[in-house]
């Protein structure tokens, strides 16, 4: 269920009758690329991987790009899951037992109505709690100025020397904070501060994105290194919201955001400095 939504996955972990199990599912959900984050990893790839290879290559370069970002994440879930269980959330792994029920006709209405209010409705109002006001401060950082330059400006200038550590810049990074509400919004965020505008954009042609970023110094490595830390960092709001309520507990949110951005620190830091020593860039 992830894989469409992290917080519909999140959710979803009722079903896992260990408390110590289930919470490391939902811990390591996060993991799992959604839909939210498919369209950055999708359009990063094509553009800086399969862009690099060109010709008859070039789809085949952005679908095994994909796929190998699909599989990262989810030997980092099982890689993650094992240290959890081996360290902070030790015990006794659980069996499963799956008893099948009689056979009944299904109830196509029933399933309909409970899928409706029971899931979607459920994370649509959880979205829409949290991306309302986090929608009014990225309009404040982006529209109001401080001597002629604005305050996502100032952000980014601040954060541009952790940016740069990890392959990135200040407005990557500006772009993935303001982008907690909802993971759709990093690029046209990421768009919005190189063109100086006020307002989310994006370009209806992949060329004219490709061209903004280039210019912007953007290299086969910061599209890695924006890929690998948008399948690592933390859950979008409403997920974090989820992990909340599903787990009571504000210690368990903290570190299903803590664990996951870490991770993406790390692999970014440790590829980007790698490449550059190799002098790949």
């Amino acid at each position: 269920m992830g894989f469409g939504c992290n917080a519909a996955g999140v959710v979803g972990c009722r079903i896992i009758d260990s408390p110590r199990e289930r919470l490391i599912a939902t811990l390591t959900n996060v993991f799992v690329p959604c839909n939210g984050r498919f369209p950055t990893l999708i359009a990063i790839g094509t553009i800086f991987i399969g862009g690099t290879t060109g010709g008859a290559f070039r789809s085949l370069a952005s679908t095994l790009c994909l796929t190998g970002i699909v599989l990262l994440g989810i030997f980092m879930t099982l890689l993650v899951s094992y240290i959890l269980s081996k360290t902070i959330l030790k015990g006794m792994p659980s069996s499963f037992t799956l008893e099948l029920p009689p056979y009944r006709r299904p109830q196509v209405g029933k399933i309909i109505i409970r899928s409706i209010f029971d899931r979607t409705l459920f994370v649509l109002g959880r979205a829409i709690a949290i991306a309302a006001p986090a929608g009014l401060v990225i309009w404040i950082t982006a529209n109001i100025t401080v001597g002629n330059i604005s305050l996502l400006t100032y952000a980014a200038n601040f954060l541009d020397p952790f940016g740069r550590l990890l392959g990135m810049d200040g407005y990557i990074m500006m772009a993935f904070i303001l982008g907690l509400p909802a993971n759709e919004i990093v690029v046209p965020i990421i768009i919005m501060s190189y063109m100086a505008s006020g307002s989310m954009l994006e370009f209806e042609e992949l060329e004219d994105l490709r061209q903004l970023l280039v210019s912007n110094g953007w290299t086969w490595l910061t599209g890695v290194c924006v890929m690998l830390f948008s399948l690592m960092h933390f859950p979008c709001g409403t997920t974090l919201w989820t992990i909340r309520k599903e787990t009571q507990s504000i210690k368990w949110t903290l570190a299903s955001f803590a664990i996951p951005t870490t991770a993406g620190i790390i692999v970014c830091f440790v590829v980007a400095n790698a490449v550059r020593l190799l002098g790949l860039v």
